[in-house]
């Protein structure tokens, strides 16, 4: 095994079997190809280009359901920011991906910030530390039978954020256990951009 320093300071393991070489960087294995004593570079620097875009800067994500509508629809491509939350914090109105399990991430918009309280009432107005929330997102107020555990204050912890679909009344988010208060290290980044379909490319707010 020999290693490889880059100016960053990362390094770049790789083990030859046969005529193949593996990088390493984490646990991600990028390929190296042989021919005999030759070998093309270029190849191997496109995946680690591509590896380094993905896991640090951004990166592409479809939207699946209706819950966001009417700012996002089913089918959406969208640009999703990883940098953003790594030179900031989430901030509120945010449209979000964020890990639900293992297999799964939802989109979603950050309402409630970590330290805050949440409540929603039965007309479905929003109160933050209880004063009323003014926003405008929601395609139709949230009905009675939609509030959820957020019918009581819900109180955010020190890295939580309470997010709501714009589809309140078709959306599992907060309001819901199985969702509940989102950690800041299940979010993956901010979108950004929608770059599908091509007639509704445009910044996402």
């Amino acid at each position: 095994s020999n290693s490889i320093m880059f100016s960053n300071g990362s390094y770049l393991y790789f083990d030859v079997q046969g005529e193949k070489s593996y990088y390493r960087i984490g646990d991600v294995i990028l390929q190296r190809v042989y021919t005999t004593d030759r070998y093309n570079p270029n190849f191997s620097y496109t995946k680690i280009l591509c590896y380094l875009i993905n896991h640090f800067v951004g990166c592409r994500s479809r939207v699946d359901g209706n819950s966001m509508n009417p700012t996002l629809e089913d089918g959406d491509n969208l640009w999703v920011s990883k940098i953003a939350y790594r030179i900031g914090d989430p901030k509120r109105f945010d449209v979000v991906i964020f890990d639900y399990d293992e297999d799964t991430t939802y989109v979603k918009r950050i309402i409630g910030l970590p330290g805050e309280t949440v409540r929603i009432d039965q007309a479905g107005n929003i109160y933050i530390n209880e004063e009323l929330l003014e926003e405008n997102y929601g395609i139709e107020p949230i009905l009675p039978t939609n509030l959820g555990r957020a019918n009581q204050p819900i109180l955010l912890g020190e890295d939580e954020y309470f997010v709501l679909g714009d589809n309140r009344n078709h959306s599992q988010d907060s309001r819901w256990s199985d969702v509940g208060n989102v950690s800041r290290d299940d979010i993956i980044g901010k979108v950004i951009f929608r770059i599908y379909p091509f007639n509704k490319i445009g910044r996402v707010k």
